[in-house]
């Protein structure tokens, strides 16, 4: 099976609060840069399907990560290399230049050149949170999809059985391949993913693979290749534009009321909420 993995590189969403906003622009100086964690689930559940879980150095399977950025997002990608991924692609943009529609639009163009089985993807960007990738590029290519994937098995490397997490419980669906498939953060639980390449009776660790020194260093010697966005498409239109960001207004302090008559006119006359 050949998985291809969308990768972002995102702002540390743990400094979130850390953010400014100056002239109506986003400013993350001084923040630092890590993978997307809904996309490190994804690399992790391709390199699942791809190996027998008690010996992952036998790949059964390839593992191409992608990414759209400059030059700096390849420590992203060798990060992902490191783990066990096979490949990687840096599609040469910046982040102002793109929008989901364009980003499915370029993949659905890769995609076609890899020809994989797979496009497996994290859910959303924690950054911009739009989830819309996955869709919109399985509408374009015309393949099934599945989205928000909490477990997925492989039973021949033909089709799939998604778990599906929806409100009050989980829709299993089979998709055949190629499909697109986003995944949700329970899909690294120890036994979210299975395949017929490893024994039912394997436990995975709980979260994604941390890389060792060794790996790091011999993901150095992993193809890289950089690829041109216009080389993709030449419709780099955006469908999406952002005039500008400010902060939410400063709250007021809070008052007592002596009523709910009274609580009830504040709420009508001040806050203007009912």
């Amino acid at each position: 099976m050949k998985v291809l993995v969308p990768l972002k590189r995102v702002s540390d969403p743990d400094n979130a609060n850390k953010i400014k906003i100056a002239g109506g622009k986003i400013d993350t100086t001084g923040l630092e840069w890590k993978p997307n964690p809904f996309d490190e689930y994804a690399v992790e559940t391709a390199l699942r399907l791809t190996e027998n879980g008690t010996n992952p150095k036998q790949r059964l399977g390839e593992v191409v990560v992608v990414t759209f950025g400059p030059k700096e997002t390849e420590m992203t990608l060798r990060a992902a290399l490191a783990t066990g991924a096979d490949r990687a692609i840096r599609i040469d943009a910046k982040d102002e230049d793109l929008d989901g529609d364009l980003v499915a639009r370029a993949l659905k163009a890769l995609v076609e050149k890899e020809k994989p089985d797979l496009v497996l993807a994290g859910k959303q960007a924690v950054d911009g949170d739009s989830n819309q990738v996955g869709q919109l590029l399985a509408e374009y290519l015309g393949w099934p999809q599945a989205t928000f994937a909490g477990t997925i098995k492989s039973e021949d490397d033909k089709s799939l059985v998604v778990g599906r997490e929806i409100d009050g419980g989980t829709l299993n669906v089979r998709v055949t391949l190629p499909a697109v498939v986003t995944v949700d953060l329970r899909i690294v639980a120890p036994k979210s993913v299975t395949s017929k390449h490893t024994p039912a009776t394997h436990n995975y660790a709980d979260g994604v693979r941390f890389a060792a020194l060794m790996a790091i260093m011999a993901a150095k010697k992993k193809p890289l290749a950089e690829v041109k966005l216009a080389d993709l498409t030449t419709d780099t239109a955006l469908k999406i534009k952002y005039s500008a960001f400010e902060p939410p207004a400063a709250r007021k302090a809070g008052v007592k009321v002596k009523t709910v008559a009274e609580l009830v006119q504040k709420l009508k006359t001040e806050a203007k909420v009912l």
